[in-house]
């Protein structure tokens, strides 16, 4: 009896050994694989270069599914684009904007995603400024001033310098002296546009309504040359984004009296109902194909830029690992699955329809890994809320190199409840968790901006991503365990007073843009 329980001992002795061998050597292998033959930057040429940015809807976002789909293909590696929905869609074509009096000069801007079009000779219009009204009741009165003119709806900037240009090189006293003007200016811009009786969100229409030729925004990220730009609200007469330094430049011209006027061609097209797809790739698990390690990164972005870093860094990371794992683990335990995901920008829908229409999918998780806030390396992981995520995800941790795991991690943590696609998958009880990275200006400088290009990439961090995203697959297929799906009991919401629940699974908008 001793004689049979030692040799199992010994059998079980050697098998963890051989075990921790074969780790270690596949672990190299995607190091090596990731340093010496990345493809990082050819992916990122194709992707951002030559197709450029993927609002949902339009044309580009389509040719990017179908490159993913074939780059995956020449890889050796399953891949189709999944239609989940349908959208507005919308081509955005040449936009292009000059001051005509009382000078002559080219301005800085584009129209807002899905802007109506101009003719392809444009409208040359006066400028003025949104009237200010007393109430709602004068506004109506003094409406008619806009009819036939630009609009100007944004407050102007006092200053183009970001605060902590500010910070370093004024007095403290002529910094909080420019921070109280500011703060006074937005004050009473505020006033302004509550005085109109309608919300900066529905008052273009009414100025449409009121004969309006135009609206124009200037939605500063708080950056040198940085806007925000989003989405159109006008049906019939173009909106555009104008940046900071020439919006005040008209700005002062419509307040000194000088009757700006300007020129606009915007030339975009409507192209009514188009469908949307998720991207969906997998190598199929040897052992376990029904159990799926998921890495998941939205392909849609908004086109004010390139979508650069978001979220292409997050997209180029899943692909490159999911190239590595074809390379040197092409026979994993369980199903690698990748989720390309389309309309994460107007509420996760890509990502949520796919987790109700695939329930044997979710079922069958083990874990979810996914990156989006930009181009920085991973610095953080929270265990989302799941009691036991410690127990497994710090052992995946554990068999990632030294020089790049630098990750703050926090277990249980909380459940996420939005911000990107793996909230769709932890709201379904999904062990899902974010590769949260460090910031590089991510929210003032490229999330959602005109500056979200390709020069904004740091390669040594995209590649340590990769590598982290290739090793955690591998070791949560290579695991012997399925992951634990056990929930925190959340805490008494403090301004509430109430139990505070999981978050509920929801279905994607699948009519987008086109329900009124």
């Amino acid at each position: 009896m001793r004689k049979t329980f030692y040799f199992l001992t010994l059998c079980a002795g050697l098998s963890t050994s051989i075990f921790a061998q074969d780790q270690k050597e596949t672990v190299e292998k995607i190091v090596k694989e990731a340093t010496e033959n990345s493809q990082l930057k050819v992916l990122a040429h194709e992707l951002l270069d030559v197709v450029g940015p993927r609002l949902v809807g339009t044309p580009e976002l389509k040719e990017a599914h179908d490159w993913a789909v074939e780059t995956y293909t020449d890889w050796g590696i399953s891949a189709e684009n999944q239609q989940w929905g349908v959208w507005k869609g919308w081509d955005r074509g040449i936009t292009h904007i000059d001051l005509v009096n009382p000078r002559s000069v080219s301005l800085e801007g584009m129209q807002l995603a899905w802007s109506p079009s101009t003719s392809s000779k444009g409208i040359e219009a006066e400028v003025v400024i949104l009237p200010k009204a007393k109430d709602s009741l004068s506004f109506q009165k003094m409406i008619n001033q806009v009819k036939g003119k630009f609009v100007l709806v944004s407050m102007p900037q006092p200053t183009g310098r970001p605060d902590e240009n500010w910070e370093e090189w004024a007095t403290p006293e002529s910094f909080e002296k420019m921070k109280k003007d500011r703060d006074a200016l937005n004050d009473a811009w505020d006033a302004r546009i509550k005085a109109t009786g309608y919300s900066s969100r529905e008052l273009p229409k009414i100025l449409e309504e009121a004969g309006a030729v135009g609206i124009i925004t200037s939605n500063w990220s708080r950056g040198f040359g940085v806007n925000k730009v989003f989405s159109a609200y006008t049906e019939d007469i173009p909106m555009v984004d104008i940046a900071l330094e020439d919006y005040g430049l008209l700005y002062r011209l419509a307040e000194y009296g000088d009757k700006p006027s300007i020129k606009v061609v915007a030339q975009s097209k409507d192209l009514g109902e188009v469908p949307t797809f998720n991207t969906i790739a997998q190598i199929k698990g040897s052992e376990k194909p029904d159990e799926y390690v998921i890495l998941s990164a939205h392909f849609d972005s908004w086109d004010g830029a390139q979508g650069a870093t978001d979220n292409g860094t997050g997209t180029l990371v899943m692909m490159e690992a999911m190239r590595i794992l074809k390379e040197v683990y092409p026979n994993p335990k369980r199903t690698i699955l990748v989720g390309h995901w389309s309309s994460e920008e107007q509420g996760l829908n890509g990502s949520r329809a796919f987790v109700k229409d695939h329930p044997e999918i979710v079922a069958g998780v083990q874990a979810v890994f996914n990156q989006d806030n930009g181009t920085g390396r991973v610095a953080n992981i929270s265990g989302n809320g799941f009691l036991n995520a410690y127990d497994y995800l710090g052992s995946w941790l554990n068999a990632v190199p030294d020089e790049v795991a630098d990750i703050e991690t926090h277990f249980p943590g909380a459940p996420g409840r939005g911000g990107s696609d793996y909230a769709s998958f932890v709201a379904a009880g999904a062990p899902a968790f974010n590769l949260s990275s460090l910031s590089w200006n991510y929210w003032n400088y490229t999330w959602h901006t005109n500056r979200d290009t390709y020069d904004k990439i740091v390669w040594d961090d995209l590649q340590n991503n990769a590598i982290l995203t290739a090793v955690l697959a591998y070791m949560a297929s290579e695991d012997d365990e399925k992951t634990s799906r056990e929930q925190i009991v959340l805490p008494v919401n403090k301004r509430t007073g109430a139990q505070m629940t999981w978050p509920e699974p929801r279905d994607g908008n699948r009519r987008g843009g086109l329900d009124n």
